[in-house]
């Protein structure tokens, strides 16, 4: 009877896991399979024209890297530092109980309230207008929750015993952490990295408020500078049309070219994660 419950689980778990991938290659050969029609050279490399129903996706592409790297400038640091303030210095329970408790928060407020956020605070009380650095301040701020908390996890994996030998040594609590613990969960550091370049890449409402422009079909000269961008692209495409079987076309277009776009960063972040595996097990 154990044996016949224990097989009828193992079944129901990968049925269940099958499913979640048939899903996933479901999701991808439709976008594939629509989107490819819209795939040509002038299409990736071209200014958008006629409303947008003709031309290319170049400027969006572009701003959609910017807000992407100015995001992670911002959020990668900030959210390493927290997780290691928590994971090693914060010794009080109750300051990490609190800590925790509004990261958790942070991370469960929805995007289109940090749209609001940012364009109340960035855009218009500091100053920056639409603009690149007002997006990705504010993306940067979205994805923080993601980048502390698996900061906090990768520490946590790190045994006491290389903390210890190193403050044996003599080497002082930062020299520890820096030359020791955190080049060893750099690794799965790295994983908060993938995370946030997948959610804030696909992000729409944040940058609606802060930087997206409708049409822009020019590339930004400075930071200050209001962008294009793929996922608001995609909706202006998918909703408001003048042409609506080209726009229909070029939507799907736009969204393979994003699928694969965050493949491949994904893809450079995993590399960057496999660089410092191989780094630390040779050290």
């Amino acid at each position: 009877m154990k044996k016949l419950q224990q097989n009828i689980a193992f079944w129901i778990i990968r049925i269940m896991s099958f499913s979640i991938i048939a899903v996933l290659l479901w999701i991808i050969f439709f976008i594939v399979a629509k989107g490819i029609p819209a795939i040509s050279w002038d299409f990736l490399t071209k200014m958008p024209e006629e409303g947008m129903t003709e031309g290319g996706i170049f400027p969006a592409i572009v701003g959609t890297l910017c807000l992407c790297l100015g995001s992670m400038i911002f959020a990668f640091p900030i959210g390493i530092m927290s997780g290691i303030y928590i994971n090693e210095y914060a010794g009080n329970a109750r300051i990490i109980r609190f800590v925790r408790m509004m990261t958790n928060n942070l991370g469960a407020i929805p995007s289109i309230v940090f749209g609001l956020f940012g364009m109340s605070l960035f855009v218009n009380t500091m100053g920056f207008g639409d603009s690149i650095i007002a997006g990705s301040l504010t993306l940067g701020i979205l994805v923080l929750p993601v980048v502390i908390r698996t900061t906090e996890e990768a520490l946590k994996q790190i045994d006491d015993s290389y903390r210890i030998g190193s403050l044996a040594l003599g080497a002082s609590k930062l020299q520890t952490i820096s030359k020791v613990v955190l080049p060893m969960a750099m690794p799965n550091i790295i994983t908060g990295l993938i995370l946030s370049i997948g959610r804030v890449s696909g992000e729409t409402a944040p940058i609606l408020f802060t930087v997206a422009a409708y049409f822009l079909p020019q590339l930004p000269d400075s930071i200050f500078d209001q962008v294009m961008a793929l996922p608001y692209h995609l909706y202006v495409l998918s909703t408001s049309g003048t042409d609506l079987e080209a726009s229909r076309t070029m939507a799907f277009g736009t969204a393979l070219v994003l699928v694969l776009m965050v493949l491949i960063l994904n893809l450079s972040a995993n590399a960057l994660r496999r660089y410092f595996s191989r780094k630390t097990k040779t050290n």
